[in-house]
C-alpha cells in the first residue's frame, strides 16, 4: 500500500487524512448541535472543552492534509465522467476544504473574544488570537453556526455522489479511497509520445 496517490488510487497518507477528519468533524457536529440544548453542569463543561480541542485537531490536520495535496499528486477522474459532474465534485471537495479550515478558526475567534481560556486536551495552552469584544463574540458565533450548517450540506453531496458514483455508475470513484478495496478497473494512462522514425542516409 504505497503512501503517495497515484492515476487510479488515493495513496495511504491522503486516506488516513480524508477518513480521521471524517469522523473527526462528524463527531464535532453532532456534538456541537447536543452540547448548546444541555443544562449548565460539569458535564457541559467538558464537553465544551473536548469540543473545542478536537476542533484544533481538525484545523492542524486539515492544514497538514492540504500540504500533502500539495506534493501528492491527484488520482485521474475516472474514465467517462461527465465534465459537468467532475466540476461539481471538485467545487464541493474545494469548499470542504475552505469550510473545514474556516469553522475552527471561527471557533476560536468566537472562544478568544468571549474572554474564555483555551486547552488542546489539558496538555496545551492555546493564546487568543483575538481580544475580548462581545460584538466579535456575536458575529464569530454566527459565522460558526453557518459554516456547521454549510459542511452538512457539502458532506451530504459528498456522500450522495459518491454513492451514486459506487451503487449507480459502478465505477472506481468511491472503492479508490475505501482503505482495503481494490480498484475495478485500471484508468488507463496514455502511452509516452513516440519520435516520429527518421531516414538515415
Amino acid at each position: 500500500m504505497s503512501a503517495r496517490s497515484d492515476a487510479t488510487r488515493w495513496g495511504s497518507v491522503a486516506r488516513f487524512f480524508h477518513w480521521t477528519i471524517a469522523l473527526f468533524v462528524i463527531g464535532l457536529l453532532v456534538g456541537g448541535l447536543t452540547m448548546t440544548d444541555m443544562k449548565v453542569s460539569p458535564d457541559k463543561f467538558k464537553l465544551y472543552a473536548l469540543h473545542k480541542s478536537f476542533g484544533i485537531t481538525v484545523l492542524g490536520l486539515m492544514l497538514l492534509r492540504f500540504a500533502w495535496r500539495g506534493v501528492d499528486p491527484r488520482p485521474q477522474d475516472v474514465p467517462g465522467m461527465a465534465p459537468v459532474v467532475a466540476f461539481a465534485a471538485h467545487a464541493v471537495h474545494r469548499l470542504l476544504y475552505v469550510a473545514l479550515i474556516a469553522m475552527p478558526i471561527s471557533g476560536w475567534v468566537y472562544n478568544s473574544a468571549s474572554n474564555f481560556p483555551l486547552q488542546w486536551f489539558g496538555l496545551i495552552n492555546l493564546p487568543a488570537i483575538v481580544s475580548a469584544d462581545k460584538d466579535l463574540k456575536h458575529l464569530a458565533h454566527e459565522v460558526h453556526e453557518f459554516l456547521a450548517w454549510t459542511i452538512i450540506a457539502l458532506l451530504l453531496a459528498h456522500v450522495a455522489g459518491a454513492l451514486k458514483h459506487h451503487f449507480i455508475d459502478r465505477d472506481d470513484t468511491l472503492r479508490r479511497m475505501l482503505p482495503f478495496a481494490r480498484p475495478l478497473a485500471q484508468t488507463p494512462v496514455a502511452p509516452a509520445p513516440q519520435p516520429e522514425p527518421t531516414d538515415t542516409p
